[in-house]
Parts: C-alpha cells; sequence; structure tokens
C-alpha cells in the first residue's frame, strides 16, 4: 500500500512538473527575426526588473561607463514596460564564465556580464557597467550585444552598440548602424572628469526586424 501511494505521489510530481514546464514554455515570448542565442533572455529573467540596472558589478575592472536610452515605437512615442537585455565582454575583450546554468544553455555563451532593464513611464532604460575591450587579437570593434523583449509580444536581438571613436570601425558600419536593426546603433562616447564614459543606445521597436507583429 505504502509503496502503490509513493509510485502515485511519483507520478503526479512528475504530472505536475510537466505540465508547470510546459506552462514556462507556453509564457515565452516568440523569437522573431532569427539570431542565434535568443533565449538566453528567458534564462535567469528576474522577477523583478528596474529601470536602472548593473551589468558589471560596481568592482570589475574597466573604465565605468553608463548607457542611457529611451524605447519608442514606430511613431516615436516611448513605450514603458519593454525588457532591455543587453551583455558585453570584460575589458580584457572575454566574455567571463557564467555559473548556475545547465550545460548548453544559451546563457553561457553570453557570460557573466549581463542584465535587464524595464524601461519606465517614459520609456527610459540605463545600465551601469564598464566599457567592454575589443576581442583579443581579431579587428572587431568593442560592442554590447542588445535584446528586446516586448511582454506579452515577441523577443528579438537588435544592432550591438558600438562606439564612434573605435578605431576598428570601418565607414561600412557606420553607414550600417546609422540605420540599423532596432534604430541606431553607434553611440558617441563622452567621458567626464570622474572617468566616467557616457553613451547613449536609443531602441525603435521593430526597426527593420523581420516578422515584427504591429503594434495596436
Amino acid at each position: 500500500m505504502v509503496q502503490a501511494m509513493r509510485k502515485v505521489s511519483r507520478w503526479f510530481a512528475v504530472v505536475f512538473a510537466a505540465l508547470a514546464l510546459s506552462s514556462m514554455t507556453r509564457a515565452r515570448e516568440p523569437i522573431i527575426g532569427a539570431g542565434e542565442g535568443c533565449e538566453a533572455v528567458f534564462e535567469g529573467l528576474p522577477d523583478e526588473i528596474p529601470a536602472v540596472s548593473r551589468i558589471a558589478p560596481s568592482d570589475e575592472t574597466g573604465a565605468p561607463m553608463i548607457i542611457s536610452g529611451v524605447v519608442t515605437d514606430a511613431r516615436g512615442e516611448p513605450v514603458p514596460g519593454i525588457i532591455v537585455y543587453a551583455y558585453q565582454t570584460n575589458a580584457k575583450g572575454i566574455y567571463p564564465p557564467l555559473g548556475g546554468f545547465a550545460r548548453g544553455s544559451a546563457a553561457l555563451r553570453h557570460g557573466r556580464l549581463r542584465s535587464w532593464a524595464r524601461t519606465d513611464a517614459q520609456g527610459r532604460y540605463q545600465f551601469l557597467t564598464i566599457r567592454p575591450g575589443a576581442y583579443p587579437g581579431t579587428d572587431i570593434p568593442q560592442h554590447v550585444h542588445f535584446h528586446v523583449l516586448e511582454p506579452g509580444r515577441c523577443t528579438y536581438y537588435i544592432d550591438d552598440l558600438l562606439f564612434d571613436d573605435d578605431p576598428h570601425l570601418t565607414p561600412l558600419q557606420r553607414r550600417q548602424l546609422l540605420t540599423g536593426r532596432g534604430g541606431n546603433g553607434l553611440a558617441v562616447p563622452t567621458r567626464n572628469s570622474a572617468g566616467v564614459w557616457h553613451v547613449t543606445r536609443d531602441i525603435v521597436l521593430g526597426a527593420r526586424v523581420d516578422g515584427y507583429p504591429p503594434r495596436r
């Protein structure tokens, strides 16, 4: 009798776990516009997401940097409640290892320097971080990767944030970024007397994203 009850209990546990997993999967917004690693936006997604978030911890080696921006729709109207996800290299151009995720998780490829910010009532968001390093031994410009998660609608990547003062940036890249995916991804960095870099990455929802559903 006891063994039978244990079997029933295990069966219910398996069923409930499967239902919970199915529910979580259904709750995930669809990924549109292709792109590798987009599912990482859901992995570790916090329940509470502030408008001002930190990518790199305050003691991370590197020049401090603040990324600010406004998220708008195609008409230029600010949109609150949009989740902006960003990840980057450290000052040496390496994605530092991320623990706590299963092997094969997309988040592992993004590394430890990753975070989410949710736009406020005026569509604003901000990340506190460091200026990333370029990939060692390459001519690839410094960059910060960005994804957008529109709750209840969809998720997609947008063009990276690149820096106008980067010597590796080519003329073609400059032209492409000005009218790129998600709006202009080319930032003009400024540095204050305290040595903090400031850059702006405004985002236009769905801009040049294939399969983007119209907003009502």
